[in-house]
């Protein structure tokens, strides 16, 4: 299942320093103080959606003993939690904007 950011009228800005960055959400006004991992992961939906085994390749785990299927669970515990805070959605088959394209 692919994921992907809320709507293309959304904006993201962020601010990041050491391990931790800031996102401002255009769309809720809300700010958000996440990890190198999950701010990472929104960088990468903003360009397309994406599937999140495809985002565990692609995001470098910060614990380089973590194996493979720990940093893609990870990875789908971070995908649930952005989208708790309204960041990103799953890709529906029958949107009625105009996001990046699902396929």
């Amino acid at each position: 299942m692919k994921w992907q950011i809320i709507s293309s009228d959304q904006a993201l800005y962020f601010h990041s320093w050491d391990n931790e960055c800031v996102v401002y959400n255009s769309l809720s006004g809300d700010t958000h103080l996440l990890n190198l991992t999950a701010s990472q992961i929104l960088l990468k939906l903003q360009q397309s959606p994406t599937e999140a085994i495809t985002l565990a390749k692609l995001v470098p785990p910060t614990d380089q003993s973590e194996s493979h299927a720990e940093h893609e669970l990870q990875i789908e515990h971070l995908l649930a939690e952005l989208n708790a805070l309204n960041l990103i959605e799953k890709c529906q088959s029958t949107i009625n904007y105009n996001p990046p394209s699902c396929r």
